[in-house]
């Protein structure tokens, strides 16, 4: 069909264009600075925080410019009354620390089990892979933000990274909350 409607199409043209990708941030691969300081929330559960739509990401650039402002490369962004840590607004956020339960190295990063977590590949490869080696744990669930500042205090936080199809794997190194700095 040769016009625009509500109808199977009887052919398609699919384009596929590629690109190399460089660094995403201005920093280039040097760690970034991250705050989870904010009055706003990037997604609600059952909303589309799962989804690549512009409606996941108008509401946050506002929030973004003042981070920068202030010396941030973007927000960690929190939900509940506990903190709960969700994603970072171009990455989902990874933390290598030691279980302070188990004392085993664990690998922690959001489910995506209330749909305000975006799925990716690059986020799939980096679980798939880190369960291949069998080196320490890896678990899917939310982590809090004192449970971060505790293993932190504590020298159990080993690292923190943010992976996405943009932003590639970028390391983290600070995260401001509740105005001090998480080094």
């Amino acid at each position: 069909h040769k016009f625009l409607g509500l109808a199977a199409p009887d052919s398609l043209l699919l384009y596929v264009i590629t690109s190399p990708v460089g660094p995403y941030y201005k920093s280039g691969f040097n760690p970034i600075r991250l705050t989870a300081d904010t009055n706003y929330v990037r997604a609600w559960p059952g909303g589309t925080g799962n989804a690549k739509v512009g409606g996941n990401y108008a509401p946050t650039m506002k929030p973004a410019a003042d981070a920068a402002k202030n010396g941030y490369s973007q927000i960690l962004w929190l939900f509940g009354e506990s903190d709960e840590v969700t994603e970072v607004g171009a990455m989902n956020v990874f933390f290598f620390l030691v279980n302070k339960e188990t004392k085993r190295p664990e690998l922690v990063t959001a489910p995506l089990t209330r749909g305000d977590i975006l799925p990716g590949v690059t986020r799939a490869s980096v679980l798939e892979l880190c369960r291949s080696w069998g080196d320490f744990d890896v678990s899917e669930r939310y982590p809090t933000m004192p449970e971060i500042q505790e293993a932190a205090e504590e020298n159990r936080l080993l690292e923190a990274f943010g992976a996405g199809t943009a932003a590639v794997v970028t390391p983290i190194s600070c995260i401001q909350y509740k105005g001090k700095d998480i080094d």
